[in-house]
């Protein structure tokens, strides 16, 4: 549950032990001036004047909007356990006819926190409501009635009511403790689906907003590049006795070819969401062919492939996200470790597991809570846009797939792609019985 959550329970908690309060003033009002029941007053005055000390710290802490935990909203309820405990004891004990208070706070813990917290308060006030049958202070009547005795000890009858009251309220808090709390768990689970809803909702707007970003980018880029490819034709061609400058030029018309076939491949992929039937192939093929294409785009970068699949390997999905997601995360691993990086392709569990290994800084040292974050980078200094594991993560999560980073003792990090089989074996269309 999250802090904003205890906080709203801790102010209703607040409202509570304030109706609490006004209920015993005015009940010692009656019971003294209407009943003739002689009450320890400074006991009395002194258990509610408590209840107001913790109202208004309670009170300060949430005008200075104090973050809230769960033990200290325990904590609070203890102390009106307590403090009831202490009222009742001076006041007749269980024969004091607001003992039932006590599920005030039973029903609070029930609702507002965990199942081990509820059952504790459960037990502490069924167990201080046992002690107070025996170990209480009994109320004396100015009444002609009962000469001055006890009021609830020639009465068999009426200490069978008592008897009665106490087992309802064993009842009462069982049952509040049981129910009330499965209740109070259902809302909270709710809650944090609701939350992780919206955040899913969030994401998918992100990742429309980046699409109509990134087919109107290569709509535009398209222009420009056409203009790169001839130019470059044409110095290879003006330049032929310079083998240096000739291979150079080579190599950057590959680069633009290379551009040109991406952004044709976003505005042909533009609103697909699966590869169809015909673009189904091995999962050792699919991962050497992104691998190899990574490879073409960054020569410079020493890629060590080991695909450990077994043969034959399963057909699986050619997924263009997909292999766009892979080479994200190759290219990040290369952006830290430009030196070289390891790929390593296996099956474990029924998951399909590709290990990129790197040997540059953990790209989540900094700030770890804000790895995979849209537009946040650890390579902002170098023109990063902080998109590239947004993405990946995105793609991964259409077929129940994660990536996850772990630093290496010495220096280095490993980023795992896990992704079950199921999600990318191909589904073949049923055909017919003849």
């Amino acid at each position: 549950m999250s802090s904003l959550a205890f906080t709203t329970n801790l102010r209703r908690l607040l409202w509570l032990r304030v109706v609490m309060m006004t209920a015993l003033v005015m009940a010692s009002i009656v019971a003294t001036q209407v009943f003739d029941i002689v009450l320890p007053t400074l006991k009395v005055v002194s258990a509610i004047s408590l209840m107001l000390v913790v109202n208004l710290i309670s009170w300060l802490r949430l005008w200075r909007q104090a973050r809230i935990h769960e033990l200290e909203l325990l904590t609070q309820l203890l102390l009106d356990i307590t403090l009831l405990t202490w009222l009742f004891y001076a006041t007749g004990g269980y024969s004091n006819p607001f003992v039932w208070m006590y599920l005030l706070p039973l029903s609070v813990a029930a609702v507002a926190l965990p199942w081990r917290y509820t059952w504790l308060i459960a037990a502490l006030v069924i167990t201080a409501y046992s002690l107070l049958m025996f170990w209480y202070e009994p109320l004396t009547i100015h009444s002609h009635m009962q000469h001055g005795a006890p009021y609830h000890e020639h009465d068999e009858g009426f200490s069978l009511h008592l008897l009665g009251m106490w087992g309802g309220f064993v009842v009462s808090a069982i049952v509040i403790a049981f129910f009330v709390e499965r209740m109070g768990r259902n809302l909270r689970e709710y809650d944090k689906l609701l939350a992780e809803s919206r955040e899913k909702v969030l994401a998918s707007e992100r990742m429309l907003a980046l699409g109509t970003l990134a087919t109107g980018a290569a709509h535009e880029l398209g222009t420009p590049l056409s203009t790169m490819a001839v130019l470059t034709q044409e110095l290879v061609q003006e330049h032929q006795h310079d083998k240096e400058l000739t291979s150079s030029l080579t190599l950057l018309r590959k680069q633009v070819d290379r551009c040109k076939e991406i952004l044709s491949s976003i505005t042909a992929s533009a609103g697909m969401i699966r590869s169809d039937a015909s673009s189904a192939m091995p999962a050792h093929a699919f991962i050497q062919y992104v691998a190899e294409r990574w490879q073409d785009m960054r020569p410079a970068t020493p890629l060590a492939m080991d695909i450990q699949l077994p043969s034959p390997s399963p057909v699986i999905v050619a997924d263009l996200a997909l292999g766009q997601a892979i080479s994200n995360l190759i290219n990040n691993a290369a952006d830290a470790s430009p030196e070289g990086i390891s790929l390593v392709a296996k099956i474990a569990q029924d998951n399909l597991v590709i290990d990129i290994d790197d040997q540059g800084q953990f790209p989540g040292a900094d700030h770890p809570a804000l790895l995979g974050k849209p537009f946040n980078s650890s390579k902002q200094a170098a023109g990063g846009l902080g998109l590239g594991i947004f993405l990946a993560k995105s793609v991964l999560e259409k077929f129940d797939g994660e990536v996850t980073f772990t630093p290496r003792e010495t220096q280095g990090t490993l980023t795992q792609i896990r992704i079950p089989l199921k999600k990318l074996q191909l589904k073949l269309p049923s055909t017919p019985a003849p």
